[in-house]
């Protein structure tokens, strides 16, 4: 049972019982919220969670979340604790893994050198990182290709594999790439070069004929089940069989084997930036990764976290925001394999040099992303594309390494799939970012298919695409016609789950703790948002870039702090400067400022009372 709110009354709850998780009389009436999303109030069976909360003897807050994502009873316990002894499947499952991991081992052994063919992103370098440490643990040699994302663009080429042959690298193997590259593989295989496909990216038809193997959850054929995993994932499932290959053949009689969970942090890291959902595998993974990271993890990525300003205790927030567009920041507007060197480098001196000039580089790409979004976010208004089924911008000089991030911001302000191309000498390299119920990645190889595009590919969420200039406005309008229905759709049930209504008592250290028990959060395992009612918005003041901070007074006078990031100008942030009382929907967090026990709310959306 759920309440919606926003237009509608919801249908009431118990009473309040001063535990923060019922239904509140004020929110009876409220108006259309700043996002225009429906309030739906979850209510979980009362019965599930009285069970879950005898069961773990925990809060009832944590019983009652738990209960709303449908965790049974007798499953709670060990949600709560993800263990790779428990969840780690066996890499057989996934279709090619024997044959991929039977070469790769067997190369190793025979002391042959093998080479990678990386991509530029978070998730293909952390891939990388993670063959190029695992083989240095082993004592192999492993040449490493990491393209230029502006001089060679996305995906394999036969140049890339003819440089690895020639360091003497066989076999190859493809990282976050390949599946869908044919031509450039089956030229390797037809030159004599043995190819493995380790990809993760959407498949509407065969892999390419040439790949010795391809290992790629989301091939047609694939039934492991593990869609969730990325590149980085894939990366690891085939170090767990390559590892049991050469511990069966003897390998190490005469050598230490390698702790594998030394590479989890890495695997976390590309999952996280990939965003892939945090369910199955997928979050088991980047649990395990996240605690390596506080303890021993991975020295580069300590070193460029606590440069960041990550804390004692990662999250999914310090991979996705603080480490991740570091990483990302060489790819994009440099090289990435400064990233990849930061990932595997042994020197402590060369690991702070290059810390710094990611930080460096981070900051001049932050300068770059908003200089283009001002550009395109101009271009959208001018030209009243807000309300098309897919937003489409583009501008000559726009830097192709920053798109990506640019339509994600402004999928998120226009609430439509968003496409945002850079244009140099006629031709067009773009990023596309949808909403939830729309697959631009189908829509976009659907384009491609019809001749629109030059290439194109990715997942529902996200895609990738290069057009000639003249072929820009063709594109808006095949995919307006291509996905108007779904948008439709998507936007007709726009919903935000409100997880509980709580009390301004309820803000507060204590509850962040309650609540961090169920992350890593991410996709499929959203952090948790709750509702104020009837708050009283005083002193709104601008800080940072952008971000509204606020004190929200109670109706019996309890205070609590409060902050909306990148409200300024929107909606939401209108409605923060102008409404003397509201509604607001939010996450609970420590506040590290005041320390102690005290709380902050994060507000991500407010509705003004009727």
């Amino acid at each position: 049972m759920a309440a919606i709110l926003g237009g509608s009354a919801p249908k009431r709850g118990d009473p309040d019982k001063g535990d923060g998780t019922s239904f509140g009389a004020a929110l009876a009436k409220m108006a259309m919220p700043a996002s225009r999303r429906r309030w739906v109030l979850s209510a979980p069976p009362a019965a599930d969670v009285t069970a879950i909360e005898e069961e773990l003897n925990c809060p009832l807050l944590l019983a009652r979340l738990l209960a709303a994502r449908n965790i049974q009873v007798g499953r709670a316990a060990r949600y709560l604790n993800p263990s790779l002894k428990e969840d780690l499947p066996d890499p057989s499952t996934l279709k090619d893994m024997d044959k991929a991991a039977d070469r790769i081992a067997s190369a190793i052994i025979a002391g042959q050198k093998c080479g990678v063919f990386g991509d530029y992103d978070v998730d293909g370098a952390s891939g990388a990182a993670i063959l190029k440490r695992y083989f240095s643990s082993v004592g192999a040699e492993l040449s490493v290709y990491l393209p230029d994302r502006i001089l060679e663009g996305y995906g394999p080429t036969i140049e890339a594999f003819r440089s690895l042959r020639e360091t003497g690298a066989d076999p190859i193997v493809t990282v976050d790439c390949g599946a869908l590259a044919h031509a450039p593989v089956d030229a390797a295989a037809a030159e004599g070069m043995e190819i493995i496909v380790l990809d993760h990216h959407q498949m509407d038809g065969p892999p390419p004929k040439g790949a010795l193997a391809t290992v790629n959850p989301n091939r047609r054929d694939d039934n492991s089940g593990l869609r969730e995993l990325s590149a980085a994932g894939v990366a690891f499932m085939a170090v767990i069989a390559v590892n049991r290959i050469l511990r069966a053949r003897g390998y190490f009689r005469d050598r230490p084997e390698p702790d594998l969970t030394q590479l989890l942090d890495l695997v976390a890291l590309g999952l996280v930036c990939d965003v892939m959902p945090m369910t199955g595998v997928a979050r088991t993974l980047t649990a395990q990764g996240l605690k390596m990271l506080a303890h021993s993890g991975n020295p580069g990525l300590v070193a460029l976290g606590r440069r960041a300003g990550m804390g004692a205790d990662p999250t999914t927030y310090d991979l996705g925001f603080l480490i991740g567009p570091r990483i990302n920041a060489a790819g994009r507007i440099g090289h990435a394999r400064l990233a990849f060197e930061l990932m595997t480098s042994d020197d402590a001196e060369r690991r702070a040099e290059l810390v710094e000039r990611l930080h460096v580089m981070n900051a001049q790409r932050q300068e770059i992303e908003r200089a283009v979004l001002d550009a395109a976010r101009a271009q959208i208004e001018r030209d009243g594309r807000g309300e098309a089924p897919v937003i489409v911008a583009a501008g000559e000089g726009w830097h192709p390494g920053v798109v990506g991030i640019v339509a994600g911001r402004l999928k998120d302000k226009f609430d439509r799939p968003t496409i945002v191309i850079g244009i140099e000498n006629g031709v067009g390299k773009g990023s596309a970012r949808s909403v939830t119920g729309v697959d631009i990645g189908l829509a976009i190889r659907s384009a491609q298919s019809e001749g629109i595009l030059v290439s194109g590919g990715g997942h529902e969420m996200a895609a990738g695409l290069t057009a000639a200039a003249d072929k820009i406005d063709a594109l808006t309008d095949y995919l307006a016609d291509f996905c108007r229905d779904a948008v439709d759709r998507a936007l007709a049930n726009r919903t935000r789950t409100i997880d509980a209504l709580v009390a301004p008592s309820a803000v507060s250290a204590e509850t962040a703790r309650v609540i961090a028990a169920l992350g890593p959060f991410g996709p499929g395992n959203p952090e948790p948002v709750f509702a104020l009612e009837d708050m009283r918005i005083d002193r709104t003041r601008v800080v940072g870039t952008g971000h509204l901070s606020c004190d929200l007074v109670g109706p019996s006078g309890e205070r609590v702090r409060a902050i909306a990031f990148r409200a300024q100008g929107e909606r939401l942030g209108d409605m923060l400067t102008t409404a003397g009382r509201a509604h607001l929907a939010g996450r609970i967090k420590a506040d590290t400022w005041r320390g102690g026990g005290a709380g902050q709310f994060q507000i991500i959306d407010a509705a003004e009372a009727i």
